[in-house]
């Protein structure tokens, strides 16, 4: 039997979309902060972070460099719904790896509906800054045509393997998907064979999508953003909990849990 790479956790500690008044959300910048730390010490190699809609730019600064300090989790930066010009700012600041959707948003979340093209001219930008700046992108794959704007990129020679790409279930809108085994397998074989896949889950079926995908060899995120509840009557505690959770599974299957230095190693990500 060949040995599975070791399990890369990603730990998405924004505010809840689903659940906006769920008392686990992080309302500020050092509530952010915590929360990632508890998620790092628990197994997280990967913090994925941002505010509801946006930190100041003095708060993205600070954030970076406090987890820089305290942690060594690779700094995922968040909110591919933006466009260039608003996080170009953050994106100069350097963090580890950038969130980037390779299709168009289409979303719809309590009190509000988002719907925002991202068009190729776009994504080949945020390739060149990714170079540019020394940022490994993670790549938001929704549907087939995701995979086909990532082909794109490759046949352009923007953007270099391995290609860690998010496959994304159960976020509510126009670019939603059933949460079932079924669809995640369907989808795995739709990507590039260089490519690092994890998963993302807006549903109760978090768990259970994502111990598929850690039992296949695959990764994975779980956190207060894409999920808050431990049990469907029950929120959680904070994301470590939830990576805790993982973690337990990881080691009950006998699949090892990625640190951040083999996290980065494996994702490409340069040393901070």
């Amino acid at each position: 039997m060949v040995k599975q790479a070791p399990l890369i956790i990603t730990s998405t500690v924004a505010p809840s979309w689903i659940y906006p008044d769920a008392k686990n959300n992080a309302k500020t910048a050092d509530d952010a902060i915590e929360e990632a730390v508890s998620a790092w010490k628990a197994g997280a190699a990967v913090i994925h972070i941002h505010g509801r809609m946006n930190f100041t730019e003095d708060e993205w600064r600070r954030v970076i460099k406090t987890l820089r300090d305290r942690t060594d989790a690779i700094v995922q930066v968040g909110l591919s719904a933006l466009k260039i010009p608003d996080r170009l700012p953050v994106i100069k600041m350097k963090p580890d790896m950038l969130s980037i959707i390779l299709n168009h948003h289409d979303e719809s979340f309590p009190g509000f509906k988002m719907s925002v093209l991202h068009n190729t001219d776009e994504l080949e930008e945020y390739a060149r800054l990714c170079t540019k700046y020394g940022i490994r992108p993670e790549w938001e794959v929704w549907h087939a045509g995701s995979v086909w704007n990532l082909n794109h990129l490759v046949e352009k020679g923007l953007v270099k393997p391995p290609h860690f790409v998010t496959l994304f279930f159960e976020w509510p809108g126009g670019i939603w998907s059933p949460a079932t085994a079924e669809e995640f397998l369907h989808r795995l074989k739709q990507q590039r064979e260089d490519s690092i896949c994890s998963v993302s889950i807006m549903s109760p079926a978090q768990t259970s999508i994502a111990a598929i995908s850690l039992i296949l060899g695959h990764h994975l995120r779980v956190g207060t953003e894409d999920n808050p509840y431990y049990f469907p009557d029950r929120l959680a505690k904070n994301s470590g909990e939830l990576v805790a959770r993982m973690v337990r599974i990881a080691k009950e299957v006998g699949r090892d849990v990625a640190k951040p230095d083999a996290a980065r190693k494996a994702i490409g990500v340069r040393n901070s």
